[in-house]
């Protein structure tokens, strides 16, 4: 590398890149900076991106919006789900507010970090702040495959977090992920006595199989088994932006998808719901020039159409609310609740897992670890009322 200070007072540094690998042409690098050192360093970052095979003319002109756009566009054709590809899309919109305009080769580390601390500033959530992080590696990364970087500047970054004190610690009890057996029975009784249309089927279901609402609102009658007492699981209902956009989608994991056999009363709740349905059916089939013949057990009686998952959620919100209960957890603190009531009766924890459709969960295993643990020592207590006479002549002798 040479180096000469020109009559501007600039330092201009010169080296000779690698010859085009088609027309076998010199490549000569020129860079120029106020300092020697500055220049030489952009000299040798231009080397190091044409070693590389970086096109570094067309990663310091296309933006990074331009750059997420084109990832997009393979990522949604990649077999995610399309509730995914939305939140991702909500991401980019928001990443785009701090740095859509800017080339992607001018991207730095820094840039990114300031924008995951601003948006702590502002008090975005958790979830919020994940879902940037994870969508700006995945389109820098597309750049890297693209050799428009040479890294992925989103590496290291650091999402801010705050520290818990000790209270908060010790407030956050297990035992608010799941209904304790009268907090279930007054959820349940509420649906019956005060709930809307199909509360007083679907939540007994979600509570006594482990449903996930999504993998509710996907059933359709296909999947029930009235003579072995038996649910099939094999989709779930993705996000819908409106009634008549759902998608089914398969579940989570191959884990997911199980048969479960069901309580004999769940199924006759069932039986009574699918004659209310028929009835529906003939009476609203005629009249509705659309009606949506799918087969689905919780559908709209007026249209056929199935339920979203979020309505499902705000009839939860809606019933605890109702029935004085705190525990405003959303349709989860019924699958958690199921898993208490599995571990309480003696389940091992793999044929919980296998039952709920989980490969590995931590908040399972903090439900099943928590529930055991205060039956060792309801166990122990028990030992010791019964049979703690024995040790009297130990103590007084």
């Amino acid at each position: 590398m040479k180096c000469r200070k020109l009559e501007n007072g600039k330092w201009e540094c010169y080296a000779e890149g690698p010859r085009d690998s088609i027309t076998n042409k010199r490549n000569p690098i020129r860079k120029q900076s106020q300092k020697k050192n500055v220049a030489q360093q952009k000299v040798k970052e231009a080397l190091e991106a044409l070693t590389s095979g970086i096109d570094g003319k067309k990663a310091n002109n296309v933006t990074f919006q331009e750059v997420a756009a084109d990832w997009m566009r393979v990522y949604e054709q990649s077999g995610v789900k399309r509730s995914t590809v939305r939140s991702r899309e909500s991401s980019l919109k928001k990443i785009n507010t701090y740095f859509g305009d800017i080339a992607i080769g001018r991207i730095s580390h820094q840039l990114i970090q300031d924008m995951l601390l601003d948006m702590y500033k502002k008090q975005y959530s958790k979830s919020l702040l994940d879902h940037a992080k994870v969508t700006a590696r995945f389109v820098f990364q597309y750049a890297k495959k693209q050799k428009l970087r040479l890294d992925n500047p989103v590496t290291e970054t650091v999402i801010p977090r705050n520290r818990k004190s000790v209270e908060e610690i010790e407030n956050e009890e297990i035992h608010e992920k799941y209904f304790e057996v009268n907090e279930l029975e007054t959820f349940l009784q509420t649906a019956e006595t005060k709930g809307l249309l199909h509360d007083k089927e679907w939540f007994p279901v979600l509570a006594f199989t482990g449903m996930r609402a999504g993998e509710l609102c996907a059933l359709k009658w296909t999947d029930v088994f009235f003579d072995t007492n038996q649910i099939r699981i094999t989709k779930t209902m993705d996000n819908i932006a409106d009634m008549k956009s759902y998608e089914l989608t398969p579940p989570k994991s191959l884990k997911a998808v199980r048969v479960v056999d069901v309580d004999p009363q769940i199924m006759d709740l069932l039986k009574r719901l699918k004659v209310r349905q028929k009835e529906a059916l003939l009476k609203y089939r005629s009249t509705t020039s659309k009606y949506h013949e799918e087969n689905f057990v919780f559908s709209r009686p007026k249209n056929g159409y199935p339920y979203s998952t979020k309505y499902l959620y705000r009839r939860t919100v809606r019933l605890c609310k109702m029935a004085d209960l705190d525990k405003v957890e959303g349709t989860h603190i019924l699958r958690h609740t199921h898993i208490t009531m599995l571990t309480e009766a003696g389940v091992e924890l793999d044929a919980i897992m296998a039952r709920v459709g989980h490969e590995d969960s931590k908040t399972t295993k903090n439900i099943y670890t928590h529930i055991t643990k205060n039956k060792k020592k309801d166990a122990a207590e028990r030992i010791s009322f019964h049979f703690g006479k024995l040790l009297d002549y130990k103590i007084g002798g």
